[in-house]
């Protein structure tokens, strides 16, 4: 049954590991990356064939939960948090780049190229998992989601320089060009989501609805959704990001709430997909021969991170 077989087995696995996650008051996400582990290449028992297929669906997961927490948020939410976003978001990043430059060349034994792109690397988070994190705590409303969610959209955006950039270090008035191009693209390309999103998403949408049909609806909010998100990787920003815009720009609209309870059942579904794809990267092997590595990298992210964050939020006065 080809891909069909996969799906059958990656939902299976996913229940079991929800269940199991919920038994022990654990967030589903942790049962969904544990069912990927059990499914996936690097370990005994059923396993996924088709892996890259599977990775192609779970993009369209992460595009559909971003896209619905940019419904529950409105272009209003992040005003109070732009400053931190646009100038503690690059500060932020700047820190944590130095810091794993220096932990992995000091302490992993990377050269220097290697050290620059692991703080790169440990420099952004994961907005998926950062983001389902804060809706299954049913937080995504409060200050400190704001200001996490304002620093995570910089940190997207970050990534089309830092790939431009540290590919071409050694040269770097050949990359700046290229840069600037980049740069002016993506200006372009999130002030057209905005002036669509206010002016003709909402009449689209309701000439949609007179028509009573709720289907079409849920078609088009889905075609919104990942159109705009598949859009934004066509110019080279991130899939997920060009989503969680047109959420943000939608939910300023008197259908953002609709919208939202139509789509969530979908984005549940494959947002499953999303995490369980995540757990099928994990070779315990490979952790078993560096075990010592990863721990020192781990620790040292968590408590640096968590570090660089705390003085950005009382810097700009998100801490008493």
């Amino acid at each position: 049954m080809g891909i069909a077989a996969d799906f059958v087995l990656i939902v299976l696995a996913g229940l079991c590991g929800g269940l199991l996650a919920r038994a022990l008051r654990l967030p589903l996400l942790v049962g969904y990356v544990a069912a990927g582990i059990v499914v996936g290449p690097h370990t005994a028992g059923p396993t996924v064939a088709q892996i890259h297929d599977i990775e192609l669906l779970a993009e369209i997961g992460v595009a559909l939960l971003l896209f619905s927490l940019g419904l529950e948020i409105s272009l209003r939410d992040l005003q109070p948090v732009r400053r931190i976003a646009l100038l503690g978001g690059p500060l932020q990043i700047l820190l944590c780049c130095v810091g794993g430059a220096v932990l992995g060349s000091l302490s992993l034994g990377m050269n220097r190229l290697e050290a620059l792109w692991f703080g790169a690397m440990i420099s952004v988070s994961s907005t998926m998992v950062v983001l389902k994190t804060l809706s299954a705590a049913g937080v995504t409303s409060t200050l400190a989601s704001r200001v996490m969610i304002g620093l995570l959209v910089v940190q997207d955006l970050a990534v089309i320089p830092m790939l431009i950039v540290l590919p071409q270090l050694a040269d770097l008035n050949s990359a700046l060009p290229k840069l600037a191009s980049a740069v002016a693209t993506a200006a372009a390309f999130l002030a057209a989501i905005v002036i669509l999103g206010k002016h003709l998403l909402p009449v689209l949408l309701k000439g949609i609805l007179t028509w009573g049909s709720r289907e079409l609806f849920l078609v088009s909010v889905v075609a919104v959704g990942v159109g705009f998100g598949y859009a934004a990787h066509a110019i080279g920003l991130s899939f997920a990001l060009g989503a969680f815009v047109a959420g943000v720009v939608l939910s300023e609209s008197e259908f953002s709430h609709q919208a939202l309870s139509d789509v969530v059942p979908l984005r549940d579904i494959f947002g499953l997909l999303f995490f369980v794809s995540v757990g099928m990267l994990f070779d315990p092997g490979f952790v078993a021969q560096h075990i010592a590595e990863i721990s020192l990298a781990v620790l040292c992210i968590f408590v640096g991170k968590a570090l660089i964050f705390g003085f950005l939020a009382r810097a700009f006065g998100y801490v008493n």
